[in-house]
């Protein structure tokens, strides 16, 4: 019986393993680029909805796909392809437009063409007020011992959704604004924590968002924690595998 080099099945070896992990690392990156990418909640802008250490999947394919959709954001063609048109109140992951290394999560309020406005903290569309309903407080427990009560607001979307905001000051900073008018081809987002996210309502920081920044549609939350996530003492279990709404 022929038996094989020690050396020869060395060989063998390393190079299986190398050929398993470039097909585990190809399909990691289809997975990411053309499925559902993972993001991780940092700031508070869209509470109470998502919190910090929330932790979510993306859809990938909900607008079809940019350069951005890649990783490296490499430039293989221009706008996007397979599009699918956004809908009023999705919560979508996109590129800031002034530094597009830096993804942003806001809800989409102004489709192209609208025109949007603010006014003594009610949100206007196309010169319509959008009806707001106070529910309760949220309890916000984010500063460690501190337990702070935020006014929470359901608004009724043109189209039928609704939503729940937050609405802390009496006089925000952005509770009273220009008309904006939405260009071809952009969108205008805006934070649940109206009084506490910086989104299109300022220019200079956010503005208008092209689609092609568009990176998908923000889907379920599948872990959360308060802390560290590799304490369970510190996991929001009751948020995990929740639809965002």
């Amino acid at each position: 019986m022929n038996e094989q080099p020690i050396e020869n099945k060395k060989n063998n070896l390393v190079s299986e393993t190398v050929r398993t992990l470039i097909i585990a690392a190809l399909l990691a990156i289809t997975f990411r680029s053309f499925l559902f990418e993972p993001f991780h909640i940092p700031s508070g802008s869209m509470k109470s909805n998502l919190l910090v250490g929330d932790y979510l999947f993306v859809s990938k394919y909900a607008y079809g796909y940019s350069r951005y959709s890649f990783p490296f954001s490499l430039p293989l063609f221009a706008g996007r392809v397979m599009e699918e048109e956004p809908k009023r109140g999705d919560v979508v992951v996109f590129r800031l437009p002034r530094n597009p290394r830096i993804d942003y999560i806001k809800r989409l309020i102004g489709l192209p063409g609208d025109n949007i406005q603010v006014r003594d903290g009610i949100v206007y569309v196309n010169g319509v007020a959008l009806p707001r309903e106070r529910v309760d407080d949220y309890e916000d427990d984010e500063i460690p011992g501190k337990v702070k009560a935020i006014p929470r607001f359901t608004e009724k979307l043109p189209e039928g959704k609704t939503i729940t905001i937050l609405k802390e000051y009496r006089y925000g900073a952005a509770d009273d604004t220009q008309i904006y008018i939405v260009p071809e081809g952009h969108y205008f987002f805006m934070g649940d924590n109206r009084d506490n996210s910086r989104d299109s309502r300022f220019l200079s920081e956010v503005g208008f968002v092209p689609k092609e920044n568009l990176i998908g549609r923000a889907e379920f939350i599948f872990l959360s924690t308060k802390g560290s996530l590799l304490n369970p003492l510190e996991w929001r279990l009751e948020r995990f595998f929740t639809v965002i709404p």
